[in-house]
């Protein structure tokens, strides 16, 4: 069952602008906001209620409400991500939204609880996983496949048969190189150039391919 009535966890600056996508470019309803009781310092956002995540059974139940988890890439997407699967251990449905000027070529295989902003072109043969976020106005080239709980900022070029593994984070004008593998838990910088496969967890920094230390 397909349910229409949304709750955003988040109440931060992705999940205000999630709601004004929502509203304005999908069959959603956004009914509140959610965010762990400790985490709440106001009541309402946007005209909607901030609901504690601890009583959204209660208050907004999973047989008849979905989610979608608002949250950008804090702590290199592991904060999204476990929030991710607390909804779905609450048994939630977490949506999918693919924003109308957006250009994807026939249907791409897709997980749930993805953004795709505005004129991001996915090329034919591209997969996405679960837990993805495409800020506006990227290239993912053909037969490249995103993996889970990444982000992907603006702006940046993904070539064809790129492998993007999983928590992955390319930065604002960031160029992939065809047939790249971006390791797990990857972080490349804004602007740089990637033309060799990447080393999990390391921070790719600037215009160079070699990596800098973690930063956490």
């Amino acid at each position: 069952m397909v349910m229409n009535e949304v709750v955003l966890f988040g109440v931060g600056s992705f999940a205000q602008v999630a709601h004004v996508y929502l509203s304005r470019d999908s069959t959603y309803q956004v009914v509140a906001f959610t965010v762990h009781e400790d985490y709440i310092q106001e009541t309402s956002l946007m005209g909607l209620p901030v609901t504690p995540f601890e009583t959204m059974c209660e208050s907004h139940p999973p047989g008849s409400h979905a989610m979608f988890v608002a949250i950008g890439y804090s702590r290199r997407n592991r904060a999204r991500s476990a929030i991710y699967y607390e909804c779905k251990n609450k048994g939630y449905e977490l949506i999918s939204y693919v924003n109308s000027k957006a250009v994807l070529w026939d249907e791409v295989p897709m997980g749930d609880n993805c953004f795709i902003f505005e004129n991001n072109v996915i090329q034919p043969f591209a997969r996405i996983g679960s837990n993805v976020i495409i800020w506006s106005g990227n290239h993912i080239g053909h037969h490249s496949v995103i993996g889970n709980h990444c982000f992907i900022a603006s702006h940046a070029v993904i070539s064809g048969n790129c492998t993007i593994e999983d928590g992955c984070f390319i930065g604002v004008n960031a160029t992939l190189r065809d047939g790249i593998r971006v390791a797990r838990n990857s972080l490349i910088g804004a602007g740089a150039l990637i033309l060799h496969d990447t080393v999990e967890g390391a921070v790719y920094k600037g215009p160079e391919t070699l990596p800098c230390e973690l930063e956490e």
